[in-house]
């Protein structure tokens, strides 16, 4: 029951909003009980009149705390005001205390309900948070291991689970534990012989529906499973839907998900045949405790002892038959809870995820870059199976000002190396320095303002073209972003949309070719104005006039900082100060362009294969 425990912490925060709807709650089922109540005078004045001279003819009765004693102070007044009023003055009085008293119930139960709905709405807005809050301190290597559409499945419809199911849910966890507690405490006061057979026979059937309850949340948890099955398969189909249509693999694709979908509706119709046992269960358990009630409480009234009066065994036994709501709700809530429950065991994994790059309480600020990045003996293992390192044993010192272009096959490590620049990941063992400080010690916020980073797959946002041009930085001149974008030779292009740098360009930039958004990327680097600059294959996927404009601004970009660059088209980097060449997380060769072409080693291999293709 961690999830719930969990629960109860965010409730925690909401206390006073809960000790009024616990007050409130309470007033309104002592109005409730009265309001029942009403039903012991309808019955003295209907079922024995004659009696009422009689009853008068006795001293009047003293109130003390018991059932007989409750019982002949009652039966006095009552028959004292017939007598003196006549029956239709009782019977309209009557009616009209009782719709005072359900007016008085209702307000209050309004009032709990008023003050309930904070609770319900700040728990999941909080919870909702610090998800999303995770989700931005966690590793990239977490998310290596996670399937996006499961993540994406966690944050939406477990969070929406745990709204409706638990949230909903709590309020019934409160209300009819309170009305079931008040109301057997007004049963064992009217008759503590029969409220023996209740407590005798309760407990079995809360065991009856615990059990179902258990089962369900297997079966929850089992269809939360499959439906992040389904939102990765939706990702997955939505991102690659040319590639599909290229090679016509719309059939097997549908088959695929028809088959998962079809899993997936097996398994909630269990879930929901499940949560549908609850009630009816319940009501047919209950309807076997009321007749039991009613048969034991008969021989009560029509023994010879008469231990029990009548009209108060009537109003026991629709005290009792008031517990069958509350009960049928509270089993109800509680198959809603092991639902919402398996909701949050999912998202748990996120929030009880192991975050590895953290920052240490006091960290070192770092406003600039003076003098080199080294890297003393660094490997690297993403931790997932039997994959290995993915490096090992790497060392580089970049001073500043320097170029360094990293070269090699795919799954060499490259982006890996310069992933771990600005913290994405740490180093397995070794460390790495910036200006003689280990980066652990850093800022990380302040680290990262020092990198400026362009990729092969430009991220950009459904923003318009200045919110991504300035994207983290607060209150950016419009001058600055236009300089920015002309210097990305992007200005031209922008200048054209119907609403300039107020034009929104889409879901990651759909709306722009792949030419357009890389330089909208660069521009975005150069309004930074980084010291250090992180170049991960920005060219590879353009074409060739779109290349030249790009690589015209990155040598712009690149004039008077460190940068480190990642290439796959040799001929970018001949200039480099220092190539590094890499091959199954190893550094192999390193030097300029010259020196690894007279070496006759990978780089020439590699040179050679690019330049007779």
């Amino acid at each position: 029951m961690h999830g719930l425990t969990k629960i109860l912490r965010y409730l925690f925060r909401y206390k006073r909003f809960a000790l009024l709807n616990i007050v409130f709650n309470t007033i309104s089922l002592i109005f409730n009980l009265f309001s029942l109540g009403m039903v012991i005078p309808v019955l003295q004045i209907l079922v024995s009149p004659a009696n009422n001279a009689h009853i008068l003819t006795g001293p009047a009765p003293v109130l003390s705390f018991s059932e007989k004693s409750l019982s002949d102070y009652f039966d006095y007044h009552v028959a004292g005001m017939v007598t003196h009023y006549g029956t239709d003055y009782v019977l309209l009085f009557i009616c009209i205390t009782f719709v005072s008293i359900m007016m008085l119930k209702n307000l209050f139960r309004y009032l709990a309900s008023f003050y309930m709905a904070p609770i319900r709405n700040g728990v999941v807005r909080d919870l909702r948070n610090e998800v999303y809050n995770k989700i931005l301190v966690l590793p990239l290597s977490f998310f290596s291991a996670e399937r996006k559409g499961d993540i994406m499945a966690r944050m939406t419809n477990d969070i929406t689970e745990i709204e409706w199911s638990v949230m909903q849910s709590l309020e019934m966890f409160t209300i009819n534990p309170l009305t079931i507690i008040v109301f057997i405490a007004a049963l064992i006061f009217i008759s503590f012989q029969l409220s023996i057979v209740v407590f005798v026979l309760f407990p079995i059937t809360a065991l009856l529906i615990a059990r179902i309850g258990r089962s369900l949340r297997r079966s929850s948890t089992k269809a939360k499973n499959k439906m992040g099955v389904l939102f990765s398969m939706i990702e997955e189909t939505l991102g690659g839907i040319r590639i599909l249509k290229a090679f016509n693999a719309e059939k097997s694709a549908l088959a695929k998900f028809f088959e998962e979908n079809r899993l997936y509706t097996a398994i909630m119709n269990r879930v929901y045949r499940k949560t549908d046992l609850a009630s009816p269960l319940t009501e047919f358990l209950i309807s076997i405790v009321i007749s039991v009630v009613i048969f034991t409480g008969g021989k009560l009234v029509l023994g010879s002892s008469h231990i029990l009066d009548g009209k108060w065994f009537v109003y026991y036994v629709l005290l009792f038959s008031q517990l069958l709501t509350p009960a049928k709700a509270l089993s109800t809530a509680y198959f809603n809870v092991e639902k919402g429950l398996a909701s949050m065991e999912r998202i748990n994994r996120i929030l009880l995820a192991e975050v590895s790059v953290t920052e240490i309480e006091k960290p070192i600020p770092i406003t600039s870059f003076e003098k080199s990045i080294e890297l003393h003996d660094v490997s690297f293992a993403y931790q997932r199976g039997d994959v290995g390192y993915a490096l090992q044993h790497i060392n580089l010192k970049i001073d500043k000002g320097k170029t360094i272009a990293i070269v090699g096959q795919s799954g060499s490590g490259k982006s890996t190396l310069v992933d771990m620049l600005p913290r994405f990941y740490d180093p397995t063992s070794g460390d790495i320095t910036i200006d003689g400080v280990r980066l652990s010690e850093l800022s990380i916020k302040q680290l990262r303002n020092l990198m400026g980073i362009v990729t092969q797959d430009t991220i950009l946002f459904n923003d318009t073209v200045k919110n991504n041009i300035a994207f983290g930085m607060k209150d950016v001149p419009d001058e600055k972003v236009v300089e920015a974008a002309k210097v990305a030779h992007a200005d031209e292009f922008i200048s054209r949309m119907p609403l300039g740098y107020q034009t929104n360009i889409g879901d990651r930039g759909g709306k722009m070719s792949g030419g357009e958004r890389q330089r909208i990327s660069l521009a975005r680097a150069i309004l930074k104005n980084p010291p250090i600059l992180i170049l991960d294959e920005a060219t590879s996927a353009l074409d060739t006039e779109s290349e030249r404009l790009v690589q015209d601004a990155l040598v712009k970009l690149m004039t008077n900082r460190t940068s480190i660059v990642i290439a796959h088209r040799l001929s970018t980097i001949k200039n480099a100060d220092e190539i590094i060449v890499m091959q199954k997380g190893s550094i192999v060769e390193r030097g300029n362009h010259a020196q690894l072409l007279s070496l006759g080693g990978v780089y020439k291999r590699l040179y050679d294969l690019q330049t007779f293709v």
